[in-house]
This record gives C-alpha cells, structure tokens and sequence, in this order.
C-alpha cells in the first residue's frame, strides 16, 4: 500500500483529538468490561459487555450479524471482543475522516471570508 495513504488512514484514525476521545472512551469501557466480573458476585455481571458493544454500534451490528449467522448465537468470546476493537478503529477512522472535513471546511471559509 502507498506511504502516504497508510500515514493519513494513521493520522485519521489516531492522531485527532475526536478518534482519540472515542478510542480512550471505548477501551475505558473494554477495560472496566474485563475488571468488572472480577469483583462481582452477582450472575449479571457479564451484562456490562453491552456498554462497549453499543459504544461501537452501529459497526458492531455488523459483527453481532456475522457472529450470528456463522455460529447460530453461540459466537466465540475472542471474536466478539475482536469485533468491539475492529469496529471501534473503524468508527474512529470515520470519525476522524468527518473532523477533518468539517474542520477543512470550516476554516476554507474563514479564509475566504
């Protein structure tokens, strides 16, 4: 793949202050997902899973449909904890491409003006 393209898909999906936020938001709740059965007693406790599926939503729809149709339902913990992280880089870089544009657009018309 072209240098440059791999620089700016980096750039978009890690080095903006938006894709930075959402990424820190969705591995604090990845991480307080794994800590959190840890110290539990209670038969929910791996019911928090939800909240970092539903940071990662709607790209994480995607996955949950895959994880249904290959497994019937009984889809494998790596893939769905695989599939929260790929679908949190991939709405990162989104949301990255979206604040590069709105910026760029931004300031192309406090320039012209």
């Amino acid at each position: 793949m072209n240098t440059n393209l791999m620089r700016t898909l980096t750039r978009l999906t890690f080095a903006n202050r938006v894709s930075a936020v959402y990424l820190a938001l969705v591995g604090g709740a990845m991480a307080v997902a794994v800590v959190e059965p840890l110290f539990a007693t209670d038969p929910d406790a791996s019911l928090i899973w939800v909240w970092p599926a539903l940071l990662t939503f709607p790209a994480f729809g995607f996955v949950a449909w895959l994880g249904e149709a290959g497994w019937g339902g009984d889809a494998p913990t790596w893939f769905f904890v695989g599939g929260i992280a790929l679908s949190a880089l991939v709405q990162s870089l989104a949301l990255g491409a979206a604040w590069r544009a709105l910026r760029g657009h931004r300031h192309g018309v406090t320039a012209a003006g």
